[in-house]
């Protein structure tokens, strides 16, 4: 059936529910996993009442997906490797959040998107809006919602 399942990630506690049910399902199915990090290319400064922005250098944002990388990828090795799953991670920026969770499913042909139903919150999630939402209404891959 699928072969191959995306987890988009963000580090929450709700997305590590994403990623636990995801290897759940590839161990059942014989699949691989692959969890998804993207980080937003604008970062937001916040000063008393004023919000601003600045683009990362490229040197910057790789960095920071180093960085990312470790830390949001460490749940998905251990659960994968407990449930005997091939798993592997990517980390891109991108202020296109849920396009860039549907090129990359698209990229590494993926049969499968599974992912949280909320993320971020409070300002952020302002910013961003539901990614869940935009992924669910443009994806043609099939897409799994965690609750």
């Amino acid at each position: 059936m699928f072969k191959h399942i995306l987890i988009p990630t963000d580090g929450t506690r709700f997305s590590l529910k994403a990623v636990t049910t995801a290897v759940k399902l590839a161990a059942g199915l014989h699949a691989k996993v692959t969890a998804l990090h993207v980080l937003p290319a604008t970062t937001y400064d916040f000063v008393g009442d004023i919000v601003s922005t600045r683009l990362l250098t490229p040197r910057e944002a790789r960095e920071r997906e180093q960085k990312a990388a470790k830390t949001v990828f460490k749940n998905l090795e251990r659960a994968a490797a407990a449930a005997r799953v091939k798993a592997g991670g990517l980390c891109v920026t991108s202020d296109d959040v849920y396009g860039s969770i549907i090129a990359q499913a698209k990229k590494n042909r993926c049969d499968l998107i599974v992912m949280a139903s909320h993320g971020r919150r409070g300002l952020s999630g302002l910013l961003l809006g539901s990614e869940t939402h935009k992924v669910l209404t443009h994806s043609k891959i099939p897409v799994l919602v965690c609750r």
